[in-house]
């Protein structure tokens, strides 16, 4: 088969009964070769999903302020090597000895600060029905907690980049809006108009729905969603905050955009020019060193997202692939060599963020 009919055979396999509705793209060196928006948007009402409909983006929302802050390095706003307190002074967490050590911007952008999701209640982590607040209070809050482990001694994924855009906004002018420092260096410049930490036409925002059997179920507001690491803990969701304006812009997870919009962001990584070739080349590479990631063997990670060191371990096809998603139902696959980029945006939690689909797409692009 060719690659069109292995995608949409993908598709055709996951739709009713594990993906609600998807928008899949796929370019090559900046040209499309594959689109298709498949299934509902809104199921109940029969609403078929459109290619230019928006997404909750989750962790997806990572790599946008990533980008963000490797183009203001290289603008000289800031370096990998400055300490979080040069530009939030009050941020200064306790390491588990009680020591207070530097974290460092470069810390932030690998997820090895030993900043975790597990925050203290009044924190919001961006997808949650937690407390409204400014994100400087936010991170303040987050400030209080002890870390889960000293800056560069362990990888652990959590609310690293929250804090990398705290840093943006406050040295763009206004600590608690990230939106105008994205809007500055990333979506403006690569024309993601619809890519927001709020939803300019709601009539578009596809619902919400999460795994189950025998088919998704719409999720409440709030829902208690099933852990997928902890099968006795379960993780609270709102889908309807990001309609709320004065929640706090979290950098880790609380905007919305379309899948036109991102794979703009995957195609400028590899064939544009909004970052330095150096940087970009930096970001593609190993930037943890030694440090395991255990849940992910034959994996490290960059500046952008995880980088695959060994196929053979990771079961990931190619060495120096780049890869992540968003919990709401999103992934996304940057394959540096032929330059082929793929974004993936379904409405589907957890299916479409890190469940079979997220393969069976990446072994019909990739096989």
């Amino acid at each position: 088969m060719d690659l069109k009919s292995r995608v949409d055979a993908a598709i055709d396999a996951a739709l009713w009964s594990r993906i609600v509705g998807c928008v899949v793209l796929i370019h090559q060196d900046g040209r499309p070769i594959y689109a298709r928006a498949a299934g509902y948007a809104d199921g109940e009402a029969r609403r078929p999903v459109a290619g230019n409909d928006i997404f909750r983006l989750a962790s997806c929302t990572k790599p946008i302020v990533a980008t963000a802050a490797l183009a203001m390095i290289d603008r000289g706003l800031l370096s990998l090597d400055d300490p979080v307190s040069k530009y939030l002074p009050w941020f200064t967490p306790k390491s588990p000895d009680g020591s207070v050590e530097p974290i460092r911007i470069r810390r932030l952008l690998t997820h090895s600060s030993g900043i975790t999701y597990d925050v203290p209640d009044d924190v919001s982590t961006g997808s949650d029905p937690g407390p409204a607040m400014s994100l400087e209070e936010n991170l303040r809050r987050l400030s209080r907690a002890p870390l889960a482990f000293g800056p560069g001694q362990a990888w652990e994924y959590g609310m690293s980049i929250d804090v990398l855009g705290g840093i943006l906004a406050a040295i763009n002018g206004d600590p608690s809006d990230v939106e105008a420092v994205v809007r500055k260096y990333v979506t403006g410049p690569l024309g993601m108009a619809d890519t927001h930490f709020h939803v300019t036409d709601p009539s578009r925002l596809a619902v919400a729905y999460a795994d189950g059997k025998p088919e998704p179920i719409r999720m409440a507001d709030p829902q208690d969603v099933r852990n997928d690491e902890d099968p006795d803990k379960v993780d609270t969701f709102s889908p309807g905050r990001i309609f709320l304006r004065d929640r706090p812009q979290c950098s880790g997870s609380s905007m919305a955009g379309t899948a036109g919009d991102f794979i703009k962001l995957l195609d400028a990584w590899v064939v544009g020019d909004l970052l330095k070739p150096a940087t970009r080349d930096a970001a593609f590479v190993n930037q943890i060193g030694a440090l395991p990631r255990p849940k992910d063997p034959g994996q490290k990670f960059g500046f952008l997202g995880a980088v695959i060191d060994d196929p053979n371990i990771s079961g990931w096809p190619v060495r120096g692939m780049l890869h992540w998603g968003g919990v709401w139902g999103n992934n996304w696959i940057v394959e540096p060599k032929s330059k082929t980029t793929v974004a993936v945006m379904t409405n589907t939690m957890r299916e479409g963020c890190n469940g079979p689909f997220r393969d069976e797409i990446r072994d019909a692009v990739f096989p």
